[in-house]
């Protein structure tokens, strides 16, 4: 997130859960390591790796989309953490989250005590991050701004999936509320076709707005659309004259459908 420095389900498809505190995306290997040919997704199916990346953009712009047509609870628990990883202090932000007929979002805050964290404030761009950046990587309309090349395949749970590496082409200097980028990997369901997991960070930052690396998990929702319900952050901010360990969670829950359908592409 664009943390500031003070100083400055369907029983069919199985949802994507971690067993453990997911690991940290810096671990993930570069993406030239063990770089499979480009596949077809199923037997006997002409489809390449480019036409995967289309299936999967054009599914994440009808998901994101789609999102709008859903009420869910939204839970983010950020803490800045000291010796021995214990936290120093605490955001924690608990809403009801739906949208208008014009696709803008209303939150109804449940519960927000005031932040205790240590050195660091919440910005507007974090509170987009809650919303929509994390949550959904590369759109259709945004494909062309990325650098996207498939890495391999990868098992994760009861599912198949492939494994795509994404940087944007060009980062533009920090704004607040600028266009905001996902660079790092996604993993895309081989049945689906689309994503399921998501891990890397957003940019652009400078060099008072630091963005933590993440891992998004999404569950099938409605044995339909696969929805984000669980994003985790775990990493060191370098700022000028600091560094500060956090730890984010993001939970999306009690999603309920209340208007409209669109048809996914597969």
């Amino acid at each position: 997130m664009g943390i500031v420095t003070t100083q400055a389900q369907d029983e069919r498809r199985p949802r994507i859960v971690p067993s453990q505190a997911p690991p940290d995306a810096r671990d993930f290997p570069s993406p030239n390591a063990g770089r499979q040919p480009p596949p077809n997704v199923r037997r006997g199916s002409s489809l390449d790796a480019a036409q995967i990346i289309q299936r999967f953009t054009e599914n994440e712009s009808l998901l994101l989309r789609e999102f709008a047509n859903y009420i869910y609870r939204q839970e983010v628990r950020m803490q800045t953490l000291g010796i021995d990883d214990r936290p120093t202090g605490e955001f924690y932000r608990l809403s009801e989250v739906s949208f208008t007929e014009s696709g803008q979002r209303r939150e109804e805050i449940k519960r927000f005590p005031p932040s205790t964290l240590q050195g660091l404030q919440i910005t507007p761009a974090d509170l987009e991050d809650f919303g929509t950046t994390n949550p959904f990587a590369i759109t259709k309309e945004d494909a062309p701004l990325y650098n996207i090349e498939y890495v391999g395949r990868e098992r994760l749970d009861e599912l198949d999936t492939y494994v795509f590496e994404a940087r944007p082409k060009r980062v533009p200097k920090f704004q607040s509320g600028g266009k905001r980028f996902f660079t790092g990997r996604v993993w895309v369901d081989a049945q689906d076709l689309m994503v399921v997991k998501s891990a890397g960070r957003t940019l652009p930052e400078d060099q008072n707005n630091k963005f933590p690396r993440f891992e998004s998990y999404r569950e099938n929702i409605d044995g339909r659309f696969w929805f984000p319900t669980y994003v985790f952050a775990d990493d060191v901010l370098e700022f000028p004259r600091s560094s500060i360990h956090i730890r984010l969670e993001i939970r999306y829950t009690n999603y309920r459908r209340f208007q409209t359908d669109v048809k996914v592409i597969d």
